[in-house]
């Protein structure tokens, strides 16, 4: 499953720079499939709608930091562990119980991703 932030969170960032799909955002900030991965031309998002990788999709919080789950990969094929919860402070950076998620379909999105 993907990863997630909860109403915990304070805002201090340490989370951000530890992904490496450049899956987590500050609050009001708009995302693209194409930030910090090597995918370029259409991407299939996980609900089934196709987006070019560039485009600026709408926040989806506008206060606290984000994790977009079609990025989120819980560092699988990059690490042992989901890095944002490794350096959370409060303990924020939780598994989404409506994203439930395998291996094999976390590697396949690093794969897409990272071509």
């Amino acid at each position: 499953m993907a990863i997630m932030i909860t109403e915990e969170c304070i805002n201090c960032g340490a989370c951000e720079p530890e992904c490496p799909n450049n899956a987590i955002y500050e609050g009001g900030v708009e995302w693209a499939i194409s930030d910090g991965a090597d995918v370029t031309g259409a991407y299939v998002l996980e609900d089934g709608t196709v987006t070019d990788v560039d485009a600026q999709h709408k926040p989806i919080s506008e206060d606290l930091y984000y994790i977009v789950p079609d990025k989120c990969t819980e560092c699988v094929g990059f690490h042992e562990e989901p890095q944002c919860a490794a350096v959370c402070p409060v303990d924020c950076c939780v598994p989404d119980p409506e994203r439930e998620e395998t291996e094999t379909q976390l590697l396949a999105r690093k794969e897409r991703l990272h071509l």
